[in-house]
């Protein structure tokens, strides 16, 4: 990693985890495999600031920390990168544990439960979906009737008009909300 950790893949611990290299690789990894309209790729980065986002709108009274674990649902792919969804079941359990391991370590590394509860998954799926119905139709070129059936159509959540922006400007808004998440947190268990 730029930080100068050495983070083992097969058996990652949470201490070899910094914030700085999450923020690093999800602003250069693309969505979609990079095939989206423009000059610039959509990045995992600005695509996780997005589903916090929706979380919040869908769940008001959240947390912080649930809200964190929002922003870092994509987490292992600072490192494995983004692979679509039919190619990760093609490759099976071993990708799957692979991954699960990265985001269990991840989730330790910034003070969350290793697994979530099943509720802040739906949560954070259904956000996640959210987010890729308003992609797919916007810069991924699906029209929205095909949209609504992968995705369905996004309820509860704010109408999101994509602007692509520069990766290092997505990893200082990345970096920037993660802050500000931890911040609350600390703030309100010191109360």
């Amino acid at each position: 990693m730029l930080s100068g950790r050495r983070l083992d893949l097969l058996d990652p611990s949470p201490v070899d985890i910094e914030i700085e290299d999450i923020a690093h690789g999800l602003a250069r990894v693309a969505r979609w495999n990079g095939q989206t309209a423009g000059p610039l790729p959509f990045s995992v980065a600005q695509h996780s600031l997005v589903v916090e986002e929706f979380c919040s709108a869908l769940r008001a009274d959240w947390p912080a920390r649930w809200r964190l674990a929002a922003l870092l649902h994509d987490g292992p792919e600072f490192v494995i990168g983004d692979m679509i969804s039919p190619f990760k079941s093609a490759l099976g359990e071993g990708y799957k544990q692979i991954e699960k391991r990265l985001q269990q370590a991840i989730h330790l590394r910034f003070g969350l439960p290793a697994d979530l509860p099943a509720a802040v998954e739906k949560t954070i799926k259904r956000a996640d979906r959210a987010s890729a119905f308003f992609e797919a139709t916007q810069i991924a070129g699906f029209d929205v009737d095909e949209a609504r059936e992968l995705f369905s159509a996004p309820a509860g959540v704010p109408h999101l008009e994509i602007v692509i922006e520069a990766s290092e400007t997505v990893q200082s808004r990345y970096l920037a909300q993660f802050q500000a998440i931890i911040n609350e947190i600390d703030g309100s268990s010191a109360r």
